[in-house]
């Protein structure tokens, strides 16, 4: 065993204990390391870290309210991820992902699977108290094994993430800017007139109903 080895990690703190830090990559593996559960809902740890639904949230003295997923730990942190004002950001958060679409869940074919749906039973939000001002926009079906509904996004970037570090296609991007920015294939393409392989890796990544794989059913209908 090399010196290097037997040296102390330097730790952090976390809701009181100390927690040594091992190279993770972010707060948020340090944390889940330590057994506490954070919800998230954009994080995936073989994707890069995008950090864009924050409900994994948590206190960092000196620092105020930090996305967990995007911060490096380091040492001498003193992390707090249970306290009031913590767990209400996150319903905020996660309040403002259900006001984004329309996820009305039983009419989605995605209901009982869904990722928003059981973070909203998860952490108690029953209702939205906020309202914003949507476009409904087509269903693209003109994919043989895809369904994508652009008004379930929550511009969570899984799909485009996965298809361009996973699959190297990068068939889904975001365009326009702003309260108009979406995600879409090139030039608001259908999937049919893309170069999509059909792998379902969009579809396995979203987190709501808006990609999901074509059913059987559907070609009846």
């Amino acid at each position: 065993m090399s010196a290097s080895e037997t040296l102390t990690p330097e730790t952090l703190t976390i809701d009181g204990f100390k927690v040594p830090i091992r190279g993770e990559r972010n707060l948020l593996e340090v944390i889940r390391k330590a057994h506490i559960e954070l919800p998230t809902f954009c994080y995936h740890s073989e994707l890069s870290i995008y950090g864009a639904c924050r409900l994994c949230v948590v206190e960092v003295e000196g620092r105020g309210m930090i996305a967990a997923c995007s911060t490096l730990p380091e040492p001498g942190m003193r992390v707090r991820t249970q306290t009031g004002p913590v767990r209400e950001l996150r319903k905020v958060n996660l309040e403002l992902l259900l006001a984004s679409g329309d996820h009305d869940c039983p009419t989605c074919g995605k209901s009982g699977s869904c990722k928003l749906q059981s973070l909203a039973q998860r952490l108690g939000v029953d209702k939205v108290r906020f309202n914003a001002p949507r476009e409904t926009k087509p269903l693209d079906t003109s994919s043989h094994g895809l369904v994508r509904d652009p008004n379930k996004c929550v511009l969570c970037g899984d799909c485009v993430r996965v298809c361009q570090e996973i699959q190297g296609l990068g068939v889904l991007d975001f365009t326009r800017r702003g309260s108009q920015v979406t995600v879409t294939p090139a030039f608001d393409k259908a999937m049919a007139d893309v170069e999509c392989v059909q792998c379902g890796q969009c579809a396995a990544v979203c987190p709501t109903g808006a990609i999901t794989v074509k059913q059987d059913v559907d070609a009846v209908h």
